[in-house]
């Protein structure tokens, strides 16, 4: 009865606490938590998708037809020089007037000349007596080379008469110099004009003591004309650029002239707030004078661009790019564009944009490329 029993007690440990049936179970166990963590890890390690952005969109249309532009001016020189005297002095006379028409080099006022003839005659006297030391060392200089070619006078001497020679050259050189300032002095006496021209305005009257460089007399030449407008910083930013300018006489409509801005003032006047803007006419008759009151006017086209807010622009790098939406997949992409002009407020578009596309004007700076965006106002429509 005995070996029954043991025989089953045999069974049961090799059945169940075998070291064999142990590591298979272990083995199945550490496989299925392998498959486990392997289906869970790549869910810990995928990115959260990017939020969906609330933005600001415009959609591009063709461009308006513009308005013309029209304002008030008057006619003056393109060059205009103020001509005045290089020192000062009593003024003897002024030889023009306003309106006066003055040809190159053409005397238009001296100065009394006295003391700067005074100043000229002793620099004069004092090069005659420096000429004369020098003729006298080079005398001295000639007997002590002769006495030394026969050793009658010492090396001593010798070497005086040399430098006393070389000291009179010098002095003689500098008298020559004083001369000729003396004489640019003199020179300087008498106002000549540079080109030819008409003067607009004067500056001082004869007997007058003016100080150097105080204006005498204001030349317009007569090479070119500007007609000149005072514009609103808004009418400035209105103009494009390279446009043509048309300029027309107040009491004549029917006489207009092309032009193109020249010049505009950099800071604007401190009363009228206005910036001053200079359009160089092109071939202008003679009845467009100095002074003559005109008008100017740009004529209405179609931009050669397209208009988008400057807010809209995202620089990257040295690219100049805006996102577009796409309006199916409500999803964004950056388009790169080439740009004609811009300025803090708007920015004109060359190449890049088509009719039809949807701009991100804010809320751009947030944005990555395919992300999904939600539209405010019509557009989200």
């Amino acid at each position: 009865m005995r070996k029954p029993r043991c025989d089953r007690d045999r069974r049961g440990v090799s059945s169940i606490g075998s070291p064999l049936a142990v590591r298979t179970r272990l083995a199945s166990c550490l496989a299925v938590a392998a498959l486990a963590l392997a289906g869970c890890q790549p869910e810990a390690d995928k990115a959260p998708p990017a939020p969906v952005r609330m933005v600001r969109t415009i959609a591009i249309e063709p461009p308006r037809q513009s308005s013309d532009l029209s304002f008030t001016g008057h006619i003056e020189a393109q060059d205009q020089a103020s001509l005045s005297f290089r020192i000062g002095g009593r003024l003897a006379e002024r030889l023009v007037g306003v309106g006066s028409t003055v040809a190159e080099n053409e005397v238009v006022a001296r100065l009394d000349p006295e003391n700067e003839l005074n100043d000229l005659r002793a620099a004069r006297a004092a090069l005659t007596a420096a000429e004369g030391a020098l003729r006298k060392a080079e005398n001295q200089y000639q007997r002590q080379s002769q006495l030394r070619t026969r050793n009658v006078t010492s090396q001593a001497d010798f070497e005086a008469a040399e430098q006393g020679r070389v000291a009179a050259r010098a002095q003689a050189e500098a008298a020559q110099a004083r001369v000729r300032t003396a004489e640019d002095i003199v020179a300087f006496t008498t106002l000549k004009a540079d080109a030819p021209g008409i003067v607009t305005s004067v500056g001082a009257e004869p007997a007058e003591v003016v100080p150097a460089g105080r204006m005498i007399v204001q030349l317009a030449r007569r090479d070119g004309r500007d007609a000149v407008f005072e514009l609103p910083a808004e009418a400035i930013r209105a103009i494009p650029a390279d446009t043509n300018v048309y300029v027309a006489l107040t009491g004549d409509p029917a006489t207009t002239v092309r032009g193109h801005v020249r010049e505009v003032a950099p800071q604007a006047d401190p009363v009228t707030r206005t910036f001053r803007v200079r359009v160089g006419l092109i071939d202008p008759p003679a009845s467009f004078r100095l002074g003559t009151a005109v008008s100017g006017s740009i004529r209405g086209g179609e931009v050669s661009g397209i208009a988008i807010p400057a807010t809209a622009l995202t620089e990257r790098g040295q690219d100049t790019s805006v996102w577009i939406v796409d309006p199916n997949a409500l999803t964004v992409s950056l388009r790169k564009l080439d740009l004609i002009s811009r300025d803090p407020a708007t920015a004109l578009v060359g190449k890049g944009l088509a009719l039809g596309d949807i701009v991100v004007t804010a809320g751009a700076n947030l944005l990555q490329e395919g992300q999904r965006v939600r539209l405010s106002g019509a557009e989200a429509r």
